[in-house]
């Protein structure tokens, strides 16, 4: 895909969102749908999801994270407009 096709969103997730695997739920919904990018928890207790790709795929990611998985309790997603950064596949950062 061309880098004009690309958008980027970084998700702030609030919630009961640590220990309870949404940083792997994030990026097997990420990799389904072909985003580039990185999720780690943050100090606060929020998780930081960065997402590269196309506009319509990072719609059904926001969707998906809104929704976490199974023991999460998603709180609220605040979702900021980003710059297209560069990366080869979407990682857990530690």
């Amino acid at each position: 895909m061309s880098r004009q096709n690309q958008a980027a969103r970084r998700y702030l997730v609030r919630g009961r969102v640590q220990g309870v695997g949404y940083r792997d739920y994030a990026q097997r919904m990420a990799s389904a749908l072909n985003l580039t990018g990185y999720v780690r928890n943050l100090d606060d207790g929020r998780v930081e999801v960065y997402a590269a790709g196309a506009p319509a795929k990072l719609s059904d990611l926001s969707a998906a994270l809104r929704k976490g998985p199974r023991l999460s309790d998603v709180r609220g997603v605040e979702e900021q407009e980003a710059a297209v950064e560069r990366h080869a596949s979407f990682e857990i950062e530690v």
